[in-house]
């Protein structure tokens, strides 16, 4: 039964350590979007604020319609994009806080384990 639980807190601090690895990976994409999302909507709208833009719209029939639901759509998936790593930045924050608490804890635990066992073996031998 006791080779049974250590499998089983083996498996768990193999889940958390790869939960911790792929944390490092969604920092990366939620930067991006923290990063490249603002980017894009500035050139969005730097484009549809240019006094050429309109003249372009009005020159150009088709391009222009296609051009403006394209730049709309822009805006919109840059939105969503910059809201999501927000949130996801936060969560990450969050959990990395959570990851730290429970490696001191767990290093505690391991300690105290340890100490008491060394202890009741120490006082075994002097017996």
């Amino acid at each position: 039964m006791s080779n049974d639980n250590n499998d089983i807190l083996s498996s768990m601090d193999s889940f958390i350590d790869k939960i911790q690895h792929l944390r490092g990976v969604m920092l990366g994409v939620s930067l991006s979007g923290l990063i490249l999302a603002p980017f894009a909507i500035g050139i969005s709208v730097y484009l549809i604020n240019h006094p050429r833009f309109l003249l372009l719209l009005d020159q150009e029939d088709d391009f222009g319609v296609v051009l403006i639901f394209l730049l709309v759509g822009i805006l919109i998936t840059s939105g969503i994009w910059l809201v999501t790593g927000l949130i996801q930045f936060r969560s990450l924050s969050k959990w990395n806080n959570r990851y730290y608490n429970y490696l001191k804890r767990k290093e505690n635990l391991d300690k105290s384990i340890t100490d008491t066992y060394l202890d009741k073996k120490q006082t075994s031998k002097f017996e």
